[in-house]
């Protein structure tokens, strides 16, 4: 079932459970209006009667009015005898009054109309009058009795009628009314609701659709088209295409790795494949060729087998997978990793300032890979008579490593990529043309393993400044 259709059937529902308690409301609104205005004719009637009765020089009696009124009257004595009428309820059944009164409960109008108290404006009833309903063959009667006082003494009782044919057959057209207008009502809560969840998931439906598109045609490219409404819609139509932007970027990403792992994974494959042929076409080959192909080949072996060993480091990085942690002696893992490095230099100086003792919670293996990596580069771009300076000290409750040179320095411009993978700027394709490009994107990931920070800053021809910020042991940065 489509969120459309369940959207116009929810609403749909709560229309169909709001509209009968309305209609009802209604209903009874309306027929407890129309029932209150006779009985305060009534009342009126009966009271006029009473006050004409009384001041009867012959004792209390009706004076007739003419047939056809709307309001009839009967009087009757105080043993519940009928002494008079009007004219046109001769046929009407009579009821002892006396036993009317002690026995005031009656048929209410309906079950509906029972629900509404009597209206704002209803004329209080006397202490001693009593509403009841009669009912004959062809319609009801609605009956007000009060009894005739002369001074403390009953003199008789007074009857007002009315007949209820013409409302009830009022009240019976507007219950039909009321229930065709509401099974149209929900008819068109039903259309509407489906016209109006069908309006508003039109965004959703071009974002299924576009979704669909891009999935066929493999387009990254391709986004939403943003809605003029700010609303939730909005909001998720922005956020999909900043999803498909952040997509398209990890896609094209993934390409260039992709790529860039080929051609460096290709150049050393090709070396050793091309030596590999020259001794087996030329096997009388000299001794010293001989020895500088095999040299090659374990060169290009070796910077296969280092590019092998990073895209794993990455695949780790990528898939999530955490470092073991304990604590360590970080300067004795800085100490050995400056002499380690100081055996690769080719007449730069290197100096250890300064140095402090400090621990921290971290894989011992991948500090040290991450301290050569930045030595290793450190001495790759800077030439002969540079220098090199590692520092190791505390700075505002964490670690800080620096790494200095006077090397060649980077361009502005490549400055925002040095983290990329594959990413060598060309002055150091060129001075260094067995590099892979993943040694600072793996200081990067071992440095945020251990919950630290790492920037670079770097001027060209001025060298280049290398900080790791690490939390101590124990605590976090």
């Amino acid at each position: 079932m489509s969120i459309r259709l369940r959207l116009a059937l929810s609403y749909g529902t709560l229309f169909a459970l709001i509209l009968p308690l309305v209609t009802v409301l209604s209903y009874a609104l309306h027929a407890r209006g129309q029932y209150d205005d006779l009985d305060r004719a009534l009342l009126v009637s009966a009271g006029h009667a009473i006050a004409e009765a009384s001041d009867s020089v012959t004792g209390p009696h009706l004076i007739q009015g003419k047939e056809g009124l709307e309001i009839a009257l009967r009087f009757y004595t105080t043993t519940g005898t009928l002494q008079e009428l009007s004219l046109g309820t001769e046929t009407l059944p009579t009821m002892n009054p006396y036993n009317v009164l002690r026995n005031p409960s009656g048929p209410a109008f309906d079950a509906f109309t029972s629900l509404i108290p009597p209206m704002m404006g209803y004329v209080s009833v006397p202490p001693r009058g009593v509403f009841y309903l009669l009912s004959t063959p062809t319609q009801r009667w609605r009956v007000y009795v009060q009894p005739i006082y002369f001074g403390v003494r009953t003199t008789g009782y007074i009857e007002a009628l009315t007949p209820l044919g013409h409302i009830d057959t009022s009240m019976q057209t507007f219950r039909l009314l009321l229930g065709v207008l509401g099974f149209c009502s929900l008819v068109a809560a039903l259309g509407g609701s489906w016209a109006i969840a069908g309006n508003a998931l039109r965004p959703i439906a071009r974002m299924i659709q576009t979704a669909q598109t891009i999935a066929l045609s493999r387009d990254l490219s391709q986004r939403i088209d943003m809605p003029a409404q700010k609303d939730e819609l909005g909001r998720l139509a922005a956020t999909f295409n900043e999803m498909l932007a952040s997509i398209e970027g990890a896609y094209r990403t993934q390409q260039r790795f992709v790529s860039d792992a080929s051609h460096e994974l290709r150049a050393p494959l090709t070396a050793i494949q091309g030596n590999l042929e020259l001794l087996r076409r030329y096997q009388a080959m000299p001794a010293g060729e001989r020895e500088e192909a095999f040299e090659e080949m374990e060169r290009e072996a070796d910077r296969l087998s280092r590019l092998v060993a990073d895209m794993l480091a990455l695949a780790r990085a990528d898939a999530g997978v955490p470092l073991k942690r304990h604590t360590i002696d970080l300067d004795v893992i800085v100490l050995d990793s400056f002499r380690s490095a100081r055996q690769l230099a080719h007449g730069q100086t290197m100096q250890l300032e300064p140095f402090e003792p400090a621990q921290t919670d971290g894989d011992e293996d991948r500090l040290k890979q991450l301290l050569l990596i930045l030595l290793d580069n450190a001495l790759k771009y800077t030439p002969e008579q540079g220098h090199i300076m590692l520092g190791l000290h505390h700075k505002d409750g964490h670690i800080e490593i620096v790494v200095h040179d006077t090397g060649m320095g980077i361009a502005p411009e490549d400055l925002p990529h040095v983290f990329e993978r594959f990413y060598r700027a060309d002055p150091g394709r060129s001075r260094d043309p067995g590099g892979t490009g993943l040694g600072l994107p793996i200081a990067q990931w071992i440095v945020e393993q251990h919950g630290g920070a790492i920037s670079l800053k770097s001027q060209q021809e001025q060298g280049t400044c290398v900080t790791v910020s690490l939390p101590l042991s124990g605590g976090r940065l």
